[in-house]
């Protein structure tokens, strides 16, 4: 039994409203706590392991508290406290009991505890009421006071979860979930839950005992779609007076999401049209047949949705729907379809029937509806043939033909021939009514027995159901011995039934059918016009025979003759018939009438006959020649009796009707029906038909007749529907058997007005549209009638143009819906209203018509779009691929834009060969044309697929659309989308070597690995694509192959040298990520692909020598570098096996090129001499013809083997080559005498002076000594002598700089790094001396560096000195180097590698050391063999004496030297057994050419001012390496050199002793000569030949060795007399001799163009120069100059260490007053005074 209810308005107790100071306690006694107030866990546990543990106060081991939880109200409850004493003496207590009265207790005053002894004290509880109690009891003993708590608490606990999840649940559906409510208390809990919507909990309230549980439901049911979260409280009670309460909450959670349901029609032929209903189609289906088809119910929401498909009112019929579907309402799952059935059963023939099923689902936001259209049809029948003539036939003779009745429709057809087949008439037919199947025909029998020598015709009626009767013309003629009236007949029988059909005002065949048989008197629905020949009345005879027999009953039927002529009648008699006529025949005169007596005399009683009475007609007498016979005739009269006697009740007829609800068309014109009486009984009955006076002018045929047992009898219903019918209709009742029983038929006819009813009351209003735009709207209309109607749109002619319908005109089937489409097209910028008319009326009455008006209202308005972005960056784009960008179009206009996009693409291609016209456009949209509502904005989806590595601009352009979809303005651009074709480009930056090869220089070693023409082929742009998928471990992408294949030579080095280690940088350059990887052969690449590509030869194709060890090595083979990112790529070449090795590697890029690498290199033998050429072509720079003065050249050779190599080139080619250009020394080699030591490199000078412009190409041998001789093939082109561009240089070839250097390489390795890596200087004249500042960097943080420039202090080839030229660099320490050049005074070109030497400090000082400790055990050791070597002399003195003693050594200049040779390569020895510390080498490279002053000036008129030319200083003079200085060799000398074995013998011996003379530091002492030191050199020496450097104006930093003093440069002599003595010289050197005529007639050849043509050119200019006074100007000028320099020198490297920002803004400082400074200075003066 559920509690009360809760009153909200009862109050609280006090306690729990408040909580009371401790004064109100006291006051009112202890505190009432919220019973249902219920602890935690936590407390709980504590509370009860508190009060069941014991505590010990001052010696009394006792229970904290007592507490009574299972208690009731009225009874009374004892519990006890033990006191126990602990201590070792007696305690004395005193108690003080409890204050409330609610606990008792009885003990003494004092309670004496001896030691170990316990007392129990009872304590007693009597609630009184229900509540919370507490109180206590105090102990005092001499140590002091404690008190026990005494209390009584109430639990009332519920137990529920922390929340509870509710399914996911549709909008406005409800889902449930369910929890269990468990009371843990031991109390009964009256409980009550308090929630919101859209949670509902049940129940609601209720009551649990203690420990009872009940299943609490919480339904869900959300309004709206999303999370719901709501806590749901439960409030609790004891059931008594609801003073206390409790909460407990629980989470309730719950999603609801809307739900969505679709309506698919499976089976649908047609595709559904937008904005058409789908379409259930039943097709054609006949009268009373059913027909089933299934639509789906697809659910696709995460939810399950509920539905409810109802029909669509006002269009249902009156006696029902003719569809039936199986489910109306129903739930469809998540994601499950629902399959549901529409039968169609129709009734009406050739009627179309429309419903329109709504599918309704609560909550959802789509409404869908249903079509269901069905089409009833008739049988089509049709005979075969439709006239039978059987001739002439004797009387008493039967003839019989066959007729087919045929059926063309699907429809199944009931017919009945309305044919007396039972004697009553000559003619017969079989079967007299049966069914003819779909398609199908039925074979007829007609029978033809006259009985009277006439001719017979007649036109008999088959009546089919649902359709129209067919009428079957037979004739016959009957002739006797007498008369024969054969011949004249058979003429007419061709004539009759062309007359009875040509008859007028007879439309169709049910008309005809009740004209021929007029159902009573009054029936007059037919003009007098088409009144028939003969008629007879009645047409229906009933008999009521209720007399015994033999008697027969009689009536009278009248025949009248219409026509003027004599006629005479004869019926047809029957035998076995209870019905006869009398007289049988008989003649009728024109215009008469005659009466005859039908006898009915049944031959039985209780029995019921009926029958056709057939009488024909002919005339009688002879006609003219030209008159024409008449046709015969006939008229039947329908009779029924029955012979029931009085006092029986005649047998009750089974009887039923097929469609018992006929309606007729609501139309005021005759309509027809059909219904089938069927007798369901064994035993015939009569049917008659009422009055239609009473049945409410309701036709009846045939009026009356029998129906056999089991047989059927088709009933045609004929009426014209009134105003004044019943709207419900009415019952027309046929009478059974002339009695009592009748059949019921529902009849429905009444008058409707056409009804057509538009969606929604008002106006149609449009939008506004652009000017000769469109917009369209869509609006139904609904055939409200009953039948079908036709409409028509009128609009007038002058808004035709500007508002149009589709459908204008049409046809609409009862209760169907036409779409109607409203286009709207102004053409003026003003608002429209406009008044449109709606024309309808039925199909059947096309006069009735009726019209609607409906108002359209529109707003005519310019509309332009606009982009959001005029400019919209794409970025960069990897060709092949594709991007989908959203281009945003905005529509600020008041009306809807319909628009039409062009795009316009502009490529930036670096390679412009390319034709716009085969361009493919690179942007893709995805829709070209659209329409931008009215303020709204539309994101264009564009795919952009570049396909060629260009940088693309498209120009979007739109032009916007008239109502007919024609462009109606020129394009105007929106907007710009550029977008830029690229590839993952990487490209080698920087490129160091180690190892074995680290002498190489950059540009060396840029030429060997084909760095150029590989950055090249990485960098070019192709558009040629391929899918090919790669093999090996490459990525699968797509390629851009080339078939490129460079060469990777890896030098030469001695056979188990050091690997040569090469170091390239890539870096990424581009905008994207690029992958890129090396394959060898062995990743999964066979070695036939690079046979079959050309890569390899069959000879070579195997890349390794031994398969055990790998000679290349590439780490890491495979990365991936972001764009600015740089990496690392190691490159190692063993030198374990002596030869040439060759491996081809594949380097790929993603989505980008592949390159084969020739991997190449030579290892030789430590023993063997061996050069090693990079190419064997080298191209010299370009020179111009008529050069007076062209530059040196210079050709690298490079040793990379372990002895030194001497060459010898041979000159003879170039002699041949001089021979062929008139004896002009086209080409010139300087030194082709030469050596090369280990691991250096040697340059070979030559002069290249064309004669004519033109290419020169020359092979010229040059011969190793001890080795191969190598072809090289120099090439060189001579240029027309025209002035050149002054902004144009000199191509320096292969002295130019790499473009991708790079100051700091990440290499592991480098201990520091130079500013720049390469110095180019360009084109200088011979008299400038540039300088550059470098800074050199240690990069470590914590150890200390020394670095030493290795350069040579030989004055004929020092032309770079840098200052400082060795110290040391702290951690992060820069140290600047000023570099200075100075040219020699002959043209030359500058190709120089600077190689500083950077080792650590700590191991330097280490190796130092450990050298000194083997130095001085050295020492000590050869001190202590000198003294054993004297002793063993003395003691063998006297043996050898015989002997002739050698002269002694002395101590001259010769053994000195030898001492200290010997000493040299002990310390050698030495340091090798130590291992020296390996510097880092950083090469420098040094670039420059430097012209003649008279071409400098030619060439580069406007970069002189630039350039600083010493006046007070000269440049080298240039001087033959080969040939000595002090003079030439004498004749026997030449003579030795000559030949070959000798001049080898003499270089093998004289090099190594040269060599060790200079080495040893005792004879390089006697070089050096003291001189006096020189001050205030720049203006008063004038032996000086560099400008000063940095030394002069700044101390160098602490070096750990000494820096020699730089030597002493030649005398200045005049800046043209360089040449000039040097060619003299030559001539002096070169007197005799194959070389000293050719060196002669260069010489004399170059000295008479100098003196006819130099002085010419240079003598303006030269004149400048010298006007000033070398001694005062020029030395002024150059030391302004030096100052100068010095000073942006040392700015630069205050700037470089951080200590000058040139970037800041500069500070103005406030001077002081003049008249201050005055007195400031006139007091500096007084103190000076």
């Amino acid at each position: 039994m559920l509690p009360p209810p809760w009153d909200p308005g009862l109050a609280r107790p006090a306690a729990a409203q408040t909580s009371p100071t401790t004064r109100e306690r006291d006051k009112r006694g202890p505190v009432l706590r919220h019973p249902w107030s219920r602890p935690r866990k936590a407390e709980r546990d504590s509370q009860r392991q508190v009060s069941g543990q014991k505590s010990c106060f001052f010696g009394v081991e006792t229970y904290p508290e007592l507490i009574w939880d299972n208690w009731d109200v009225g009874k009374e409850f004892t519990k006890t406290l033990v006191l126990k004493n602990t201590l070792s003496k007696q305690q004395k207590l005193l108690a003080r009991p409890p204050v409330t009265e609610f606990f008792t207790t009885s003990f003494p005053q004092a309670i004496i505890l001896r030691p170990g002894m316990t007392y129990s004290l009872l304590i007693c509880f009597k609630p009184l009421q229900r509540r919370e109690y507490e109180d206590t009891i105090e102990f005092q003993s001499k140590h002091g006071s404690f008190q026990v708590c005494i209390r009584a608490t109430i639990h009332l606990t519920l137990q529920v979860p922390d929340f509870v999840e509710l399914p996911i649940c549709a909008v406005q559906h409800t889902s449930s979930a369910t929890f269990k409510l468990k009371n843990f208390s031991i109390l009964q809990v009256c409980f009550q839950w308090d929630c919101s919507e859209p949670f509902q909990l049940i129940p609601e309230r209720g009551r649990l005992k203690a420990g009872d549980e009940c299943i609490i439901t919480v339904i869900f049911k959300p309004a709206g779609a999303q999370l719901y979260q709501q806590k749901a409280s439960c409030r609790s009670g004891d059931g008594q007076k609801y003073e206390l309460e409790k909460y407990c909450t629980v989470l309730l959670q719950g999603q609801a999401k809307y739900p969505y349901l679709q309506l698919r029609v499976l089976d649908s032929s047609e595709e559904e049209k937008p904005n058409r209903f789908p379409e259930l189609c039943f097709g054609s289906v006949a009268p009373g047949c059913t027909v089933q088809k299934h639509f789906d119910i697809y659910n696709p929401s995460p939810v399950a949705a509920s539905f409810a498909l109802l029909r669509m009112s006002g269009g249902v019929p009156l006696f029902g729907s003719e569809f039936k579907c199986n489910s109306t309402r129903g739930t469809v799952g998540p994601h499950e379809l629902l399959q549901a059935t529409v039968s169609y059963t129709p009734a009406v023939v050739e009627s179309v029937s429309v419903e329109y099923l709504s599918l309704q689902c609560p909550g959802a936001l789509n409404k869908s509806q249903l079509k269901l259209i069905g089409h009833c049809i008739g049988p089509t029948l049709s005979l075969f043939p439709s006239v039978v003539d059987f001739g002439c036939i004797e009387e008493g003779e039967a003839a019989m033909q066959t007729v087919d009745l045929v059926n063309s429709s699907p429809a199944e057809a009931v017919f009945q021939w309305d044919l007396d087949c039972n004697g009553h008439s000559v003619f017969r037919i079989q079967p007299a009514a049966g069914t003819v199947r779909p398609h199908s025909y039925v074979k007829l029998k007609a029978f033809y027995r006259p009985t009277h020598p006439i001719t017979h015709h007649r036109r008999v009626p088959c009546l089919v159901l649902h359709k129209d009767p067919l009428f079957l013309d037979l004739i016959g003629t009957c002739c006797t011995e007498l008369e024969d009236p054969g011949e004249k007949l058979s003429k007419q029988g061709a004539l009759w039934p062309q007359e009875e059909s040509s008859q007028d005002g007879v439309s169709t065949p049910m008309d005809e059918y009740f004209r021929a048989c007029p159902a009573s008197k009054e029936d007059s629905c037919f003009p007098a016009s088409l009144s028939p020949r003969v008629s007879v009345q009645p047409m229906k005879l009933l008999f009521n025979h209720r007399k015994s027999a033999p008697s027969i009953s009689s009536q009278a039927v009248s025949i009248t003759n219409h026509t003027r002529k004599n006629l005479s009648m004869v019926w047809t008699a029957a035998t076995d018939s209870p019905f006869s006529v009398s007289p049988s025949s008989c003649n009728l005169g024109p215009l008469k009438s005659t009466s005859f007596r039908v006898n009915y005399a049944p031959g039985q009683s209780h029995s019921i006959h009926g029958a056709q009475l057939e009488c024909f007609s002919y005339s009688k007498g002879h006609y003219q020649k030209k008159e024409q016979p008449s046709p015969p005739c006939y008229v039947t009269v329908r009779v029924i009796g029955h012979s029931f006697q009085p006092g029986k009740e005649p047998f009750i007829p089974r009887c039923g009707i097929q469609h018992p609800y006929v309606v007729f068309p609501a139309l005021n014109v005759p309509s027809y029906r059909t219904v089938l009486l069927r007798n369901g009984g064994d035993r015939p009955l009569t049917f008659e038909s009422p009055n239609p006076s009473m049945a409410g002018s309701v036709f009846v045929l045939p009026s009356c007749g029998l129906v056999p047992p089991g047989d059927y009898q088709i009933v045609l219903l004929r009426t014209t529907p009134t105003d004044d019918s019943p709207k419900q209709g009415f019952s027309l009742h046929l009478k059974l058997n002339a009695s009592e029983h009748t059949q019921a038929l529902e009849v429905v006819s009444t008058v409707e007005k056409p009804c057509i009813c538009m969606e929604r009351d008002g106006p149609l209003y449009f939008q506004p549209t652009a000017l000769c735009s469109r917009t369209q709207r869509l609006r139904h209309i609904r055939n409200l009638s009953p039948f079908p109607l036709r409409f028509e749109w009128r609009i007038q002619e002058q808004d035709k143009a500007l508002i149009y319908v589709e459908p204008a005109a049409g046809e609409m089937h009862p209760n169907e819906i036409s779409m109607q489409t409203w286009s709207f097209s102004p053409l003026e910028e003003t608002m429209y209203k406009r008044k449109v008319t709606l024309i309808f009326w039925p199909v059947k009455t096309p006069r009735l018509r009726s019209q609607l008006t409906l108002d359209v209202v529109g707003m005519g308005s310019k509309g332009s779009i606009e982009s959001e972005m005029p400019v919209l960056d794409v970025g960069d784009i990897v060709i092949g691929t594709h991007r989908s960008i959203a281009v945003p179009l905005v529509n600020k206009s008041l009306c809807a834009v319909s628009f039409c996009l062009s795009v316009q693409q502009t490529l930036q291609d670096e390679d412009s060969s390319y034709d716009p016209q085969d361009e493919p456009s690179a942007p893709q949209l995805k829709r070209e044309r659209g329409t931008i509502p009215s303020h709204s904005k539309l994101l264009l989806q564009t795919t952009v697929r570049p396909h060629r590595r260009a940088q693309y601009q498209w120009t979007i352009s739109c032009q916007t659309l008239n109502a007919n979809g024609v462009l109606s303005c020129p394009p105007q651009a929106l907007c710009e989308v550029l977008c830029k074709g690229v590839l993952p480009t990487l490209h080698v930056v920087d490129a160091c070597s180690g190892g074995s090869v680290s002498g190489l220089s950059k540009t060396r070693l840029w030429n060997l690995l084909s760095l150029d023409g590989f950055n090249q082929h990485l960098l070019s742009s192709t558009t040629e694509l391929s899918s090919r998928n790669s093999t090996g471990q490459s990525p699968d992408y797509s390629t851009l192959v080339t078939q490129t294949v460079l060469d990777f030579d890896f030098s030469i080095s001695p056979l188990h040298s050091d690997p040569s280690m090469y170091v390239l940088v890539f870096s990424n350059p581009g905008s994207i990520s690029v992958e890129w990887t090396f394959l060898f052969p062995e990743d999964q690449i066979e070695e036939f692909v690079f046979i079959e590509r050309g890569v390899l030869d069959n000879t070579s194709a195997s890349p390794k020598k031994n398969p055990d060890k790998q000679v290349f090595s590439i780490f890491p083979r495979s990365g991936v570098l972001f764009p600015g990112q740089q990496t690392a790529v190691h490159l190692s070449y063993s030198h374990d096996f002596a030869g040439p090795d060759r491996l081809p590697v594949l380097f790929k890029l993603s989505h980008g090129r592949e390159i084969w690498l020739i991997f190449q290199g030579l290892t030789v033998e430590k023993d063997k001499p061996y050069l090693h050429f990079a190419s064997s072509q080298h191209v010299f720079t370009s020179v111009n013809i008529g050069n007076l003065c062209p530059p040196r050249q210079m050709y690298e050779l490079y040793n990379g083997g372990a002895v030194p190599v001497c060459y010898e080139v041979d000159t003879a080619p170039l002699m041949q080559l001089q021979l062929d250009s008139a004896n002009h020394p086209v080409l010139h080699c300087l030194n082709p005498l030469g050596e090369v030591l280990p691991g250096k490199t040697a340059m070979i000078e030559f002069v290249f002076s064309p004669l004519e412009a033109r290419h020169y190409h020359v092979d010229v041998p040059i011969q190793i000594h001890g080795g191969d001789s190598v072809v090289v093939t120099f090439e060189g082109h001579g240029l027309n002598s025209l002035p050149l561009n002054p902004s144009d240089s000199f191509d320096l070839k292969d002295a130019k700089p790499s473009a991708y250097s790079v100051k700091r390489a990440p290499n592991l390795e480098q201990v520091a790094f130079l500013s720049e890596n390469t110095v180019s200087l360009g084109d200088i004249p011979v008299c400038y001396y540039p300088t550059r500042i470098i800074f050199l960097t240690n990069l470590s943080q914590k150890d200390a560096v020394v670095y030493d420039w290795g350069l040579p202090h030989n004055e004929n080839l020092q032309v770079v000195q840098i200052h400082p030229e060795r110290g040391r660099l702290g951690p992060e320490e820069s140290a600047l180097c000023v570099l200075t050049f100075t040219p020699s005074d002959y043209p030359t070109i500058y190709q120089l590698d600077l190689i500083c030497q950077v080792c650590q400090e700590d191991e330097l000082i280490q190796y130092q050391q450990a050298l000194q400790r083997l130095e001085e055990a050295e020492r000590q050791s050869e001190e202590n063999s000198t003294d054993n070597d004297h002793a063993s002399y003395a003691l063998k003195g006297t043996l050898i004496r015989k002997y002739k003693a050698l002269p002694p050594i002395c101590a001259s200049q010769k053994c000195e030297a030898t001492g200290s040779t010997c000493s040299r390569m002990r310390k050698l020895a030495l340091k090798e057994q130590e291992g020296s510390p390996k510097p880092t080498l950083l090469h420098l490279g040094v670039t420059a050419r430097s012209h003649e002053l008279m071409d400098y000036l030619t060439h580069y008129p406007h970069q002189l001012n630039k350039q600083c030319v010493y006046r007070g200083l000269q440049s080298f003079k240039f001087q033959r390496p080969a040939v000595a200085s002090t003079g030439r060799p004498g004749p026997a000398i030449r003579d030795l050199l000559r030949r070959g074995f000798v001049r080898d013998v003499v270089l093998q011996i004289l090099t190594p002793l040269l060599r060790n003379c200079l080495d040893d530091p005792t004879f390089s002492s006697l070089m050096n000569v003291p001189t006096e030191p020189m001050y205030f050199s720049q203006i008063l020496s004038t032996a000086s030949a560099h400008p000063p450097s940095l030394s002069s104006l700044s101390p160098a930093p602490p070096c750990p060795t000494f820096l020699s003093p730089t030597p002493p440069l030649p005398q200045h002599q005049d800046l043209l007399s360089g040449t000039d003595a040097w060619l003299k010289e030559e001539c002096i050197r070169e007197g005799s001799g194959e070389t000293g005529s050719r060196n002669t007639a260069f010489i004399q050849h170059r000295t008479q163009n100098t003196k006819q043509t130099h002085n010419l050119r240079a003598a303006h200019t030269l004149s400048q120069l010298r006007a000033g006074n070398p001694d005062n100007n020029g030395r002024l000028a150059d030391l302004c100059v030096h100052v100068l320099l010095n000073t942006l020198q040392n700015l630069m490297k205050e700037v470089f260490q951080g200590e000058l920002d040139l970037t800041a803004h500069p500070r103005a400082i406030m001077l002081p007053p003049a008249s201050t400074s005055r007195r400031h200075k006139h007091t500096q003066s007084t103190h000076t005074e």
